[in-house]
């Protein structure tokens, strides 16, 4: 029986939904499946046929060892998603390269550790208009940590936020804020195995002022969805990026894509999650029985 390892994280034990419907999945479908955790040192990985990354969710406090980790793994056995696509996917300066490929990402804006907070904040103000406010977060982070939500005025709150950033050594994204999220929440369309699986909507989390510092993944509001042919264009159209980015000739096991509204009615892209994203598999039947079946028969024929 193939033996798998589906990476989790100390921090986080326990607090997955996704891994029992998983766990579940995998012994109907021939896999010996044990959820790891990626940062306990006694594990030896070699011994699995292949490793898959899932609630990894505190790797953004420590991306360096986590992307070490993810190396000594893939030279010792396989790993999914692979290494290099996780590595560059956990930084959010993949967004700049989506949009040069013709992705229709929220607009960036990037502030790096030598610049002046106040000025690149004027700046960015500046080129647009923010009637509805723009976002402040790390350019490594997960879920909301670190993120806040701040009003066109609010500009000494957030140079100080993003002074912050700059000063523990961190890069910053600067994005308008769409209000339609308000409304609408966010949509993300999960896929497996390359093949659209099931969407689901998130509820908004970011309030004027707040953020979610102190905890790996902030509380979402989470119902099932039915992706527009707009969001499914719009999807299609970011895997196609992936695959031809990174050569691919097999689909990745897993791919999530979260969209919002614009104002206009058309949707922007605001992450690709590749690496360790939340697939909503309570809100999917199904759907934890198309993974483990497209983790088997990557298996089986060693694609």
């Amino acid at each position: 029986m193939p033996r798998i390892a589906l990476a989790s994280a100390v921090a986080v034990t326990g607090h997955d939904p996704d891994m029992p419907l998983l766990l579940e999945a995998c012994a109907h479908a021939g896999l010996d499946a044990q959820v790891l955790a990626w940062d306990d040192p006694s594990v030896g990985w070699a011994r699995f046929d292949l490793v898959l990354l899932r609630s990894t969710w505190d790797y953004a406090l420590r991306r360096a060892h986590f992307l070490d980790w993810c190396d000594r793994v893939a030279a010792c056995t396989r790993l999914l998603n692979p290494a290099p696509i996780v590595a560059w996917n956990t930084d959010k300066h993949y967004l700049a390269d989506l949009a040069a490929d013709g992705v229709p990402v929220i607009p960036c804006t990037f502030v790096e550790p030598d610049a002046e907070p106040m000025p690149a904040l004027q700046a960015f103000l500046a080129a647009g208009r923010h009637d509805d406010g723009f976002v402040v977060k790390p350019a490594v982070g997960a879920g909301a940590r670190d993120a806040q939500r701040h009003a066109a005025h609010q500009e000494v709150a957030a140079a100080s936020h993003i002074a912050r950033l700059l000063d523990a050594g961190r890069s910053v994204l600067l994005q308008p804020y769409l209000a339609e999220v308000d409304r609408q929440g966010e949509t993300a369309l999960v896929y497996i195995g390359g093949t659209f699986s099931h969407a689901a909507r998130k509820g908004p989390l970011l309030g004027l002022g707040s953020d979610a510092d102190g905890v790996p993944l902030a509380p979402e509001a989470i119902t099932p969805a039915e992706a527009t042919p707009a969001q499914r264009r719009l999807a299609d159209q970011a895997m196609e990026a992936i695959r031809r980015r990174f050569g691919l000739e097999t689909p990745l096991p897993y791919t999530r894509v979260d969209l919002l509204a614009a104002a206009d009615g058309s949707f922007r892209l605001l992450e690709l999650e590749l690496t360790e994203p939340s697939l909503f598999l309570p809100q999917a039947p199904g759907a934890a029985g198309r993974l483990a079946t497209a983790l088997a028969e990557r298996l089986q024929t060693g694609a």
